[in-house]
């Protein structure tokens, strides 16, 4: 007889996990199964070289629900946080550099260098972000309403949306500009410096199939200005040890409240019987039966796999049918044997900011015998080598190459017509410059974000070569920021959209689990009239980013799934 539970999650990403654990604390049974060898999802921590942990998939954290760390008591079960200061650095050829996330009066300082308009106008325009958050962010861990048959429930949440909406006064025009339409209108409006407007142009396209001057865009910029670090709004934060901290972190809570995570177990079929959910089969055979189950993965996957379409009302087909799972992001993953030296910021400049080792750089003094082993870079000078090792505060957070708000849209041009960017849009990191678990003393690990290149190309499928070829521009693009960069590189791992399908189950390599725009956002995602984590099938609900509040490591779907559930 297949074993019972009372509930079953499909996938351990970080939102399975939360609903796992909220069930099992509320004294539900509960298995999680996972594809994979390891949980986490996306949210991930791997060594893909002996002695490199790389976060594979997502890289920063700051959306992750405070709630969820307080009341799973997640810092108990190895839950750190490491601020990033500042939270990025933007070098430019012409040997300027734009420092932000040191402090709303430090960041108006910074920007004046080049515009001192801009930098007056940046206080406004962060009160204004703000005053859309105080709207838009509680609505993060509340239950989306059903639009086209109201409950009583629904109808609260939505006259407490009402009443938030009531009290922004004249901000409404602007959280439905931010909720609906293109970043790039907005920043012209606010700003006339293009190094600023390129800096803040790059959030709106992370993880999107969209340029700056495309709607929807407007709301992307906006989520990297939610979330909070330490009780600070808006910091983004490096994991100790990597994303996979937080998965490992929930997946302790889980076992300690008597959770069953099974890895390496690939859901084949949800089994439905007389349009209710009763239990799952396994790839390999085995059959498990639960009283309700809950998947993490995408409404593609859900219900267009697991499952018989036919079993689902026609208006339900017909919306998942417009969700688009459209991705342009590639991730690089990088193992390096020296920090990057920017040509805008001079070696003396550095040494004279940086007079000590950073804890990371300094634990090595032999370093000069581990820099004999690669007699290629030999010709590197010692002075070369010594500045190398001062980690500075352009290394602690994002540091972005990227001229104006056109180097984006030329970026665009391509990957809509089916190519790879031949000039992409990288974003670097290095979180081993400020957590000295992830490397070798005297080592690094980094990582890009890089738009654009489509999931499939018109060229026909991608090739090593491809990939190869892609990694290449990348790399020349930071080398004229940097020289020396590529020689650094000792290991390099190139996922393309179509890697990150196979590899995490993301369809079309979309990191967000389906688009973030307006018609899939709350009460629409992933369907009006089933966006409060049911679905048309009974005792099967969506727990992980198809539903709301979507794509980001939030943990907020995992949570208020499970609330559903336990009313159910």
């Amino acid at each position: 007889m297949p074993s019972t539970y009372d509930a079953i999650i499909i996938g351990a990403g970080h939102n399975g996990l939360v609903c796992a654990c909220y069930l099992a604390k509320a004294g539900r049974k509960v298995l999680v199964l996972e594809r994979r060898e390891v949980v986490g999802g996306a949210c991930v921590t791997e060594e893909p070289w002996p002695g490199y942990k790389v976060s594979t998939a997502s890289y920063v954290n700051s959306l992750f629900r405070p709630e969820i760390v307080r009341e799973l008591n997640l810092t108990a079960h190895g839950y750190e946080v490491i601020e990033r200061d500042p939270a990025s650095f933007s070098p430019f050829l012409d040997g300027r550099s734009l420092m932000l996330g040191r402090g709303i009066e430090k960041d108006a300082r910074e920007i004046a260098k080049f515009s001192k308009r801009d930098g007056e106008r940046y206080p406004e325009y962060e009160a204004m972000l703000e005053r859309v958050a105080a709207v838009v962010e509680p609505t993060l861990d509340e239950i989306p309403p059903n639009v086209l048959r109201p409950s009583v429930r629904d109808l609260r949440t939505l006259w407490s949306l009402r009443k938030r909406l009531v009290a922004s006064g004249n901000a409404v025009s602007e959280i439905v500009e931010v909720l609906t339409g293109a970043a790039r209108p907005i920043l012209d409006r606010w700003f006339e410096s293009e190094q600023l407007k390129g800096t803040l142009a790059t959030d709106a396209i992370i993880g999107a199939m969209a340029a700056p001057s495309m709607p929807g865009t407007a709301y992307v910029l906006f989520h990297h200005v939610m979330g909070e670090t330490n009780g600070k709004k808006g910091v983004w934060a490096y994991m100790r040890g990597g994303m996979g901290n937080i998965a490992q972190a929930l997946a302790s809570v889980a076992k300690a409240h008597g959770v069953e995570v099974r890895t390496s177990a690939e859901v084949a079929r949800i089994n439905v019987r007389g349009g209710c959910a009763v239990g799952v089969t396994l790839a390999n055979g085995d059959e498990y039966r639960a009283k309700k189950i809950a998947s993490g993965v995408d409404a593609h996957l859900t219900f267009e796999c697991f499952m018989d379409p036919s079993q689902l009302p026609d208006d339900f087909r017909a919306a998942l049918a417009r969700v688009s799972y459209e991705s342009g992001s590639v991730k690089i993953n990088l193992a390096l044997d020296a920090l990057p030296q920017f040509v805008s910021l001079s070696s003396s400049h550095v040494t004279a900011r940086n007079p000590e080792r950073s804890a990371v750089a300094n634990c090595h003094p032999e370093r000069s015998a581990v820099a004999s082993c690669h007699p290629e870079r030999s010709e590197r000078s010692e002075r070369s080598r010594r500045t190398r090792d001062h980690v500075g505060p352009e290394h602690r957070g994002t540091i972005h190459f990227c001229p104006d708000q056109d180097f984006i849209e030329r970026a665009y041009d391509d990957a809509k017509y089916g190519e790879p960017s031949r000039e992409p849009v990288v974003e670097l990191h290095i979180p081993s410059a400020i957590d000295d678990t992830l490397a070798p003393c005297g080592k690094f690990v980094a990582s890009m974000f890089v738009q654009y290149a489509p999931y499939q190309l018109k060229s026909g499928p991608w090739t090593q070569r491809l990939r190869d070829e892609f990694a290449d521009r990348c790399f020349a693009i930071v080398e004229q920021y940097a020289p020396g960069f590529t020689a650094s590189v000792l290991h390099r791992q190139v996922l393309t959209p179509a890697d990150i399908e196979a590899r995490f189950g993301l369809t079309g390599g979309n990191i967000f689990q389906g688009a973030m725009s307006l018609d899939n956002l709350f009460a629409f995602r992933p369907a009006s009239g089933y966006a409060a984590y049911r679905t048309p099938i009974r005792n099967l609900f969506l727990c992980g980013s198809a539903a709301h509040p979507g794509g980001g490591v939030m943990g907020a779907a995992g949570r208020n799934a499970a609330r559903v559930m336990l009313r159910a």
